[in-house]
């Protein structure tokens, strides 16, 4: 959603108990459900652990529950309906909600997320693990995405991100719908 700013933070959130579930889930987790690396090149360098999914029959979606919704929706839906609550109206409907790793070494090509329920909801990350060589741009300028804050971004916009640390970076990512007025 283009929300006049390039982002916009939302404040500290507690994410440490999902940070940590996430970071102890078995490889296998990583690649249960790999829709977003086979359909998308940008997202080649990550895995993601994918708790709900949206088809993309725009404005009538099809949510659906994926396999991380039994290994980690006890601790990300009580973050979810903080942030909500705080931010957003009420009423709205969550369309996507993953745990995305970005690979030591890897990178998301600049892109613009450009399905129209990307223009429709609101992005917000929430960076779980992270490390000095990871860089998260919007428009080539750096947006700060510091571990245990959550930001909503213009996705929009061109944006990217590159880790060239040693190790994998994890994020919550969901997307929100709010309700028409």
């Amino acid at each position: 959603m283009d929300i006049g700013a390039l982002w916009r933070s939302l404040g500290p959130v507690d994410s440490q108990p999902l940070a940590a579930r996430a970071a102890a889930l078995p490889e296998e987790a990583w690649r249960e459900f790999d829709l977003r690396q086979r359909a998308y090149d940008v997202h080649h360098d990550t895995q993601s652990v994918v708790l709900l999914f949206c088809d993309e029959a725009w404005p009538d979606v099809t949510i659906s529950k994926q396999p991380g919704w039994d290994r980690l929706a006890d601790l990300a839906v009580p973050l979810m309906r903080a942030i909500l609550q705080q931010h957003y109206p009420p009423g709205g409907t969550i369309l996507r909600a993953v745990v995305a790793k970005l690979v030591a070494g890897g990178r998301i090509k600049p892109h613009i997320d450009s399905l129209a329920s990307f223009r429709a909801g609101h992005r917000i990350h929430i960076p779980l693990t992270s490390n000095e060589g990871v860089r998260f741009t919007i428009d080539g300028r750096p947006c700060p995405m510091p571990v245990g804050e959550a930001v909503e971004i213009n996705n929009q916009k061109i944006h990217s991100v590159m880790n060239t640390g040693q190790e994998d970076r994890l994020s919550f990512i969901f997307d929100y719908v709010a309700p028409k007025a």
